[in-house]
């Protein structure tokens, strides 16, 4: 068996399919891509398989990891690491089909029989979020997740604070006390604006606080984490084993967010979760994408003994044109019932892809996110 095609497909909303073939027919699918420069992910996809993967045996996943990774002096970051995930889901794809089985049997076997899944709430600039949480609850859901505020000043007002936490005040009274309410900051915050909504928001009982500073700023979870008891969740966008042996060693983060998509693949957020268990940290992989980087973190989560909860992207904000399910040929693999959604049972990553219509819907996707001001016309972060 020797890789001898590949076709990417930029689809609505806002991402991007790697399709890989092998010399016996056998069809890998995977999602490397980062929302909002989905093109450029698409040519470093694009350099890897051409310089590295055309022609060889697809089933030395190890090794064609360490190749795409080492083989380039300059490594690591968003876009690098994205290509390296996509090829990664799809090469996995592929060793499952070939030995007719699901990727985690292929990496331990199951820890669970199913994986709980949250729901988001709100939008990015959060509004109506309590009708919505209740809404999400009648649905099933059992945590929920929302952004705590729009675009803050690096010393924001005390009307802001106030402001951020009447939503979440809101949703808890709206959804009671046996429901996950995640709050995510989204690297929104300067560090003093952090240490007051944790310290402002605690009494509403978060159940995480996501991204309190931007990951450049991991320096200073520390000193947040000691003005709270609320667990702090980060990762969305460190790269890899590397990114994240820092924040370990703080022994301040509770929950680690890796994305499937842009962490390495399956390959390298199955070490960062074992990592993350030897430091009692928990494991809930970022996933606002489509149905094949879900698909890749349930495998993860499968044969993770320490993942504590799956984002989805069923119904967020982000999914205006196209949805999750649209691109499955069979839906009811991602069913959600009383909040868990059911391990996948076909080999591979579990899922049929509707190629005919990925191909109908490609082409020119081009989604940015949206680029906020502050009131004096400077950059504020999104």
């Amino acid at each position: 068996m020797r890789i001898v095609d590949y076709e990417l497909f930029r689809v609505p909303p806002r991402w991007l399919f790697l399709r890989l073939e092998t010399s016996d027919g056998t069809v890998g699918w995977g999602e490397p891509v980062v929302e909002g420069r989905a093109r450029t992910v698409e040519t470093a996809v694009e350099e890897l398989l051409d310089s590295y993967l055309l022609g060889e045996d697809p089933m030395p996943i190890e090794d064609h990891w360490q190749t795409m990774y080492r083989g380039g002096f300059y490594r690591g970051g968003p876009v690098l690491m994205s290509a390296l995930a996509g090829i990664d889901q799809a090469l996995w794809d592929i060793r499952g089909k070939r030995f007719g089985a699901p990727v985690y049997e292929l990496l331990g076997g199951r820890a669970r029989d199913r994986v709980r899944v949250y729901q988001w709430v709100g939008g990015d600039r959060p509004e109506g979020v309590a009708q919505a949480a209740a809404e999400k609850v009648e649905e099933g859901f059992t945590a929920l997740k929302m952004n705590a505020t729009a675009e803050l000043r690096r010393v924001d007002s005390p009307q802001a604070v106030a402001d951020a936490v009447d939503r979440l005040a809101a949703v808890r009274e709206a959804v009671g006390p046996s429901i996950d309410i995640g709050v995510d900051f989204h690297g929104r915050a300067s560090k003093p604006m952090a240490k007051r909504l944790a310290t402002a928001l605690e009494p509403h009982e978060p159940f995480f606080i996501e991204e309190p500073v931007l990951p450049e700023h991991n320096d200073a979870l520390p000193e947040i984490a000691s003005r709270t008891s609320v667990p702090i969740a980060t990762g969305e966008r460190m790269f890899s084993r590397w990114d994240f042996k820092e924040i370990f060693e703080q022994g301040v983060v509770d929950v680690i967010q890796p994305d499937l998509s842009h962490a390495g693949g399956i390959t390298e957020v199955k070490k960062i979760a074992a990592m993350a268990e030897a430091y009692d940290v928990a494991l809930a992989p970022h996933c606002p994408l489509g149905p094949i980087a879900l698909a890749a973190c349930l495998q993860v989560d499968a044969c993770s003994p320490n993942v504590l909860i799956q984002e989805q992207s069923l119904d967020i904000h982000y999914n205006e044109t196209s949805d999750v399910l649209d691109y499955l040929a069979d839906p009811s693999v991602f069913d959600y019932r009383d909040g868990f959604v059911a391990l996948p049972e076909a080999p591979g990553l579990g899922i049929d892809i509707d190629e005919a219509h990925v191909r109908d819907a490609a082409g020119d996707v081009d989604w940015h996110n949206p680029v906020w001001r502050h009131e004096d016309g400077s950059v504020a972060e999104w």
